[in-house]
Parts: structure tokens; sequence; C-alpha cells
């Protein structure tokens, strides 16, 4: 059967067309033709037809200030398309495979390897009860589009899809190709740069987009893929297996703008959107479940419920009898869309929490089920309970997060009004008073903000307002507080001891917060037994786990990480510390929750998350984990609801495979040699990677050869771009530093030093151990990997011409260690991989090869804005465009 009537050839060719036809209408003829002119010239170059690419510059060169901005748009304007073009053969592909089977990493692909792997039917039940699996959507600024682009995309996209998977009629085609036709027109007058920096509720919104557009309609159809195949396989019950949560809103890290009333907006917008959701859902099923009472049985709990509900509203219950006569299932559900108009109302009745509701949909689900209509519940009701498990009354529970300077801030300014020096303390001394403070009944602080710092009193007000929002919304609406560059166990006490005072937490019986140590530094990550063993020992802190149902989840930063000790290194030091990190938990018999801080690159953390999952230590896989979701990564993986479905179920297929393992076969047992050659290579590329950051020069380097400044003038989103506005790496958030990078086609960030540490451990001919190790280690294999497409996206041709921009002393100092680096890198990597070629994943060559040629003017005529040191305005608008055209022809940020 043929599904598609398209293919992204003829869509990119289209597209382009189409973007052509405008660009000559509503620029001009000369825009078109420079264009054009820099597009077949990049790719007459890129065939090897002509030995140079002096015809481009010559053509960048000759633009006037108005072209150049119509080129920037032009080139940018046709990324945006051509991603949409290759979004829609990824669905293509994700259809095509569900229809034949041959899908890898589906929950069909799980079920056949459990069996292939003889697991029972017990095993699987406490491998699926196990199992939570928790995307974290963050308000990182590394989004480069406007939401109205955005908006307008899709617009595209969807007429895409109509055009690719209806049988037409030739006048409906015709509409369709108008309507696309109108959609790029107007994507081309639409302002691509915002004239605003995004304000935080903005950041939200966007999330809250994905939650109440996509993802709340795919949970059904996952779990109904998961009950047809793991499900009926073992004949196992699935419970719930994943959920998701946001920072959009209450991450405070660094962003002066995140206050309470921002963090209490999200909450009721997010509440808001929920009870919306579940009231269209409810009166869809009204339309459903239109049984006669006279014909249809229903069961005894059904019709105490229907009775209570008719108690609880005798007027409303007498008007939808009136209504529905004789139809039991729809008076019920009109009285349900009463009680979920009162929720948080003032008006009495309404449900108490998610809970009432999903035992509501649960009996009218067993009513019928009892009566013969399994059918109407597998399609019609299921899903709404899932719907319910997964979302609550919250959609995601939002996560708090605070660097742990402002803790101790404002608890040493609170504790001296009570004649308290904590400042003097050391930390056996901190400790032992926080402890104690907290097992005291009685509170020993104000939370009154009067007479302190501003930093101090917005810590102390977060507390006071965190409890009254967890009265109004309920505990799991936010209840998790992660702490940034936790060095110390007295940082995680610190906020216990807030929540405590606060009487968010009431000891020893009741915890309303998870507390969640971000460790990022190598200092933290090296002293993690010293960190979280004394925590485990705490009486306090004991008794806080125990109320939280014994779970400790520990948040891993892979940025700051990376951009402190370089690629190598900082990947062997997480996945050591992820080994120490479940040792510490199973000797106090605690369950650990990994939270990874992972970004949209792969130096931060980047890279196919279902290999990712694969690939961690299975000591540390208990079932749960939790992943940070960034920038343009949550566009790109649920922005379309087929995507978004296939992504959750690799997330879910790799996450139930990689826990029956860690049952089936335990700790992972590796051989003394490949981590002994980890150790020299990390160490190694280490001490080379922080060489290149401590050489003299190398900031300014960096700072004149890559868009750095450009990127801090972006308005992308509403964090500053460095932590206190000194120009330094340590200084420089990890984002607009790789970000900068990968304007510059030059991704160090992602490879940087590899070669060297390869290299100290090839020298004592251990290259036979390399390829064992990428064989059958699969962290070894994942970093490779990861590393290669870092590698595979740099072109060290284009990044000479950011090098040019340099002073002559620093390029010649700087560039020369980065074009050796990386040729060395590709050397072994093909080596160690046995490849022909650095990428060995065909769709993803493609990509590059039609991709490669497009972004190559852009980066070409950034350059030349660069160089240039009085811009117009109209030129700085232009070399803004150009940075979100490379963006979006690299498909990455930060």
């Amino acid at each position: 059967m043929r599904l598609h009537t398209r293919d992204v050839s003829q869509d990119v060719r289209e597209l382009g067309g189409l973007l052509g036809d405008v660009l000559s209408r509503l620029g001009s003829e000369k825009a078109f033709e420079s264009v054009e002119t820099l597009r077949t010239e990049s790719i007459d170059y890129r065939r090897g037809e002509t030995d140079s690419r002096d015809a481009v510059r010559d053509e960048i060169r000759g633009l006037s200030p108005e072209l150049s901005g119509h080129v920037a748009r032009s080139f940018a304007t046709y990324f945006e398309l051509i991603n949409l073009a290759e979004e829609r053969q990824r669905v293509r592909a994700i259809r095509e495979g569900t229809q034949e089977g041959t899908l890898d990493d589906s929950l069909r692909a799980t079920a056949e390897t459990l069996a292939e792997k003889d697991a029972d039917r017990e095993t699987v039940q406490r491998v699926l009860e196990d199992v939570s699996v928790v995307p974290t959507f963050t308000a990182h600024p590394t989004e480069a589009r406007r939401k109205t682009v955005k908006a307008k995309l899709r617009s595209v996209a969807a007429l895409l899809a109509e055009l690719d998977e209806r049988r037409l009629t030739d006048r409906e085609q015709a509409k369709l190709e108008r309507q696309l036709e109108s959609e790029v027109t107007g994507l081309w007058e639409t302002r691509q740069v915002r004239k605003r920096r995004p304000d935080v509720t903005d950041e939200a919104r966007n999330v809250l987009w994905y939650l109440e557009n996509v993802l709340f309609d795919i949970v059904g159809e996952v779990y109904d893929e998961l009950d047809r195949t793991v499900g009926a396989e073992f004949d196992t019950d699935v419970p719930e297996l994943f959920s998701f949560r946001s920072w959009a809103g209450s991450d405070r890290d660094g962003n002066p703008y995140v206050t309470p009333e921002i963090t209490a907006e999200t909450l009721a917008n997010q509440r808001e959107v929920v009870l919306e959701r579940y009231r269209d859902e409810l009166k869809r099923l009204s339309g459903v479940l239109s049984q006669d009472g006279d014909r249809v049985r229903t069961s005894s709990a059904f019709t105490d419920s229907l009775e209570s509900d008719r108690e609880r509203f005798p007027a409303i219950a007498e008007r939808a009898t009136d209504r529905y006569p004789d139809e039991p299932y729809r008076q019920k559900l009109a009285l349900m869309r009463v009680r979920i108009d009162r929720v948080g109302d003032v008006r009495p009745g309404g449900y108490a929490d998610a809970e009432e509701l999903l035992a509501d949909v649960t009996v009218i689900a067993d009513s019928l089920r009892e009566n013969g209509g399994e059918a109407v519940v597998e399609t019609e009701v299921d899903p709404l309970l899932r719907q319910v498990e997964t979302f609550g009354f919250s959609l995601a529970s939002l996560d708090l997060r605070d660097h742990q300077e402002n803790h101790t801030t404002a608890i040493a300014e609170a504790l001296a009004r009570e004649g308290f020096d904590y400042d003097s303390m050391n930390e056996d001394e901190r400790v032992s008073l926080l402890t104690d403070a907290i097992l005291q009944d009685e509170p020993i602080i104000s939370l009154d903000p009067e007479g302190l710092s501003e930093t101090a009193g917005r810590v102390l007000t977060l507390f006071s307002e965190t409890a009254n929002w967890q009265k109004e919304y309920g505990q799991t609406a936010i209840d998790t507080y992660c702490i940034s560059m936790t060095e110390e166990a007295s940082h995680v006490l610190e906020v216990l001891f807030l929540a405590d005072q606060a009487g968010i937490v009431d000891l020893p019986g009741y915890s309303g917060l998870d507390v969640v140590p971000l460790l990022e530094t190598e200092y933290a990550l090296s002293g993690a037994r010293r960190i979280i063993g004394t925590l485990f020992e705490n009486e306090a802190y004991a008794a806080a786990l125990e109320a939280r149902g014994g779970s400790q989840e520990i948040m891993l930063g892979y940025s700051d990480s990376n951009k402190e000790n370089g690629f190598l290194a900082a990947n062997w030091s997480l996945y050591k510390n992820q080994k120490r990190l479940a040792e510490i938990a199973e000797e106090y018999d605690v369950t650990l929750r990994l939270f990874h801080g992972r970004g949209g690159s792969i130096s931060r953390g980047g890279g196919p998350m279902n290999e990712a999952l694969l690939a961690l230590p299975r000591e540390t896989v208990s079932g749960q984990v939790k992943f940070t979701e960034q920038g343009e990564a949550i566009a790109e993986k649920y922005a379309n609801p087929a995507i978004a479905e296939r992504n959750v179920e690799q997330m879910l297929d790799a996450q139930i495979r990689a826990r029956y393992d860690a049952i089936d076969e335990g700790p992972e047992s590796l051989p003394d040699e490949w981590t002994e050659t980890m150790d020299i290579a990390a160490d190694t590329a280490r001490d080379a990677y922080r060489d290149l950051l401590e050489s003299d020069g190398f900031v300014s380097y960096f700072e004149q050869a890559t868009p750095i400044q450009v990127i801090e003038d972006l308005n992308l989103g509403s964090r500053p771009a460095s932590r206190s506005g000194e120009r330094t790496v340590e200084d420089l958030r990890a984002i607009p530093w790789v970000f900068s990078w990968t304007q510059s086609r030059c991704i160090l960030p992602g490879w940087y030093a590899l070669a060297v540490g390869l290299d100290a451990v090839i020298e004592d001919g251990k290259m036979d151990t390399l390829q064992e190790m990428y064989e059958e280690w699969p962290f070894f294999r994942t970093t490779l990997d990861n590393a290669t497409l870092a590698l595979a996206r740099t072109d060290l041709e284009i990044s000479a011409e950011y090098a040019t921009l340099a002073e002559d002393d620093l390029r010649e100092e700087f560039f020369p260690r980065l074009e050796a680096e990386h040729e060395r890198c590709v050397e072994l990597v093909t080596e160690i991989t046995g490849r022909d070629e650095l990428l060995e994943r065909e769709w993803l060559q493609n990509s590059l090869r039609r991709r490669n040629p497009y972004v190559d003017p852009l980066n070409l005529l950034q350059v030349n804005l660069l160089r240039q040191t009085h811009l117009t305005e109209t030129e700085r608008r232009a070399l803004r465009l150009t940075v979100t055209g490379v963006a979006a022809g690299m498909k990455n940020t930060g």
C-alpha cells in the first residue's frame, strides 16, 4: 500500500521554487539574481567544479546593505522550509516503518527483544513498575526563532502533510498549492528576528504550547501501543511510565526576571489549560457514550457514583436528566464537567484533586467493561484515563531552581537577626546547626524579607510562596527544588531547612519537597561521596528521604562540566561519578533517580536520547530517569505529533530494555584495561583542553573569530548570556559558548582534545583496545559516535574565514592548533570505528550535502559583515539574520 505521494526531493524543490518566486516578486530581481549566483557558485565549489570561493566572496562584497538583508533573509527562510521538508521525510519513515514492522527502538521491538531474552511475566511487570521517564522542559535561551515564525512554519508543515498523505482531486491539489504559496509569502513578509527579548511568560507559554497541543494528545496513542505490544505479549498491566515537568517560569538560576508572580501565573495558566482540555474530552465522550439506560446495564459502582453527584448538585442533576433522559453516562459526564468548572473555585463541589477525576473516569470505564463495552473503553475512555494519570491538574509539575550562593546568603542574613554568625561557621558547624534546626519543632527564623538584601528577600519570599502554591495547586504541582553549583552537603540542607521553616517540610512524617543537588563542577563530581554520603547519614535528611519514599534525585550538569573539562574528560567524569553515586545509593538502600542536564548540542550532552539511555552504567538504571529538553531540540522532537510519539516510544523502549538488563544481568563489570585506558585518555585530554583555554590570548581569539558579540545582543531568551557580565570562558554561560563556535563552523566543544587523549593511549599500543571498547562498550561507542557528529558538522574551510577576523598573531597561534586537532580526530575516529567516512547514516550524509552549499553563503556574508567596523541599521539586521539562518541551517544553536 502506497502511503505517500511525494518525497523529500520534491518538497525541497517546490519549496525552494516558491521561495524564489516570492523573492523575485517581493524583494527584487537583483536580489533574486544575487541569491542564485551565491547558490550555484557554492554548489559548484562543493561539487569540485570550481577551485575557489572567490566568486561567492566577490558577490557578497558587492552587495548593498539592502541586498545583504534580502540575501540573509532568503537563505534563512530557505532553511526554515527545508527543515520542514526533512521533518516530513522523518514522518514518512515512521509511518512506513510502522506499516512494515521494521522500526528499530519501537515498542513492538521492545516486546520482541524481551521475548528473545526469555523474560518472564513477573520480571516484565517489575520492570514496568520501576520505569519512570520524565522529560523536563527548560526555558534556556537556545531557540532562535520567533513564536510567530514557528506558527507559520507549522501551517506550512500541515499543508505538506495534506499534499503527501491525502488522495486529492486536481481541484483540491490546486487549492492546497495556492495555500502553500500564501503561507510562504506570509513567512517572507514576517520579521524573523525579535525586536525585544522574550520575557519569562513568553518562554512559559512556549513550553505550554507543546504540552497542550501535542503531548496531551499523543499520550493515549503511546499507552495503547504499550498495551498492544508489551502488555499483550506478557499479559501485564501497564502502569504510568512517563510524565512531563518544566522549568519555564520557575528556574531562578541566573535569571532575575523569574519572580514569585511569574511562577504563580505559570501555575495558574497550566491548570487552566489542562482543565480546559479535560472539559473538551468530557464533552467528546458525551457525544460517544449515548447508551440507552433502558437497554444497557450500568455497574452498581457507577450507579452509586452518579447518585452521589446528583445529591451534590440536585438542581444541575435535574437539568442533566431532562436533557439526557435515560442516558446515564451522559448525565454523569455533564456533572463531571460541573466539577471541573469548580476546581479552584469558591463554589463547592469541585474536584479536590486529579485522583477524584481519575476515579470518576475509571468508574465509567469499569461499568462499560462489565457490560460488553470493551471496544468503547479502549478507543474512547482509556486515552482520557492516561491523560489524567499523566497530566493531573498541573499539566507539567514545576521544578524550582536557584544557585546555592543565594540560599547561603538568605540563611546567613536571616540567622543574623537571631544572633547567629553563619558566615563564620565551617562546614561541619553549618551541617550541625541546620540539622538541629530542621529537627526542632519550632521555627528559628522569620521568612519576613523586611530589612534584608534583595537576594535574601527573594529567597525567603520564594519559600513562603511555595507553601502557598502547594496549598492552592496541590503538592505535586511544584514539589522539586534543584540547587545549582552544589559543592557541599550544607548546600542541600540549607534548602531543606528553608522548606522546614516555611512549613513545606514537617519531619519525621512529611516532606513536600524533593531536594535535588546539581553536581556540575569537577570538585562536586569527584566529591560525590563526601556530599551525598554526609546527607544520607544525616538524621534530618534521612528522615526527609524516608518521607519521600526513599528516593533521591541527583542532577548531573553536562554543560558546565564540558566547558570546564572538555568533551572526553567531561563524559568520562560523568560516567564514573554516575557509577559512584549508584554505589553510594545502594550502600544506604536509597533508590537513585539521575537527572541528566542535557542540552541540544553534542558538547552539552545532546545526541540521540535512546542511545544515551542505553549507554548509562547498568547499576544506575533504577528505572527512574529524568532529563532536560531545551531550546530548538524541543521543537525538533515535539512540534510534530508523529515525531513526538516516536520520540517518547524510543525513550520508553530504551529505558524498559535497560532496566530489564540491569535486573537480569546486574552491574556491569568492565575490564580494568578499559577503565585504565579511559583514565589516561581523559586526564591527558583535560590537560590539553585546559591548556588551550588558559593560553594567553585565547579569550581574545574566541571573541574575534566567532560572532559572540552578536549572539549576546540577540533577543534569544530572558536570561542574561553571562553570569556577571565579564568576558571570561568561566563566566560565559555554556549556551552562548557553544552557539558561537557552532556559528563559525568550528564546533570544538564537541571534539577538542579527543585526539590528544586517544593518542596518549595509542602510543602505548592500545589501538586494538580502543577498537574493542568501541565494539563492546555502549558508553565508549556512544561517546565516539557523538563526537563524530560534531566533527562532521565542523567545516574548517569556513572556520578559516572566521579566523581571518582575528589579529594575525592570535590567528597564527590558535587556528593551526584547532585545525590539527580536528584532522587527527577524524583520522582516529575513522580508524577506531572501522568506517571509511565519518558518518555511516545515509540520511545524515544527505542532509549535510543538501545543506552545506546553502549555509556557506550565510557564513561568508556573516564574516563580511563582522569585518566591517561601522554597520548601518539595515546591515545590523542582516547580520542578526545570518545568525538565525546559520542556526536553522546547522539545526543547532547551543
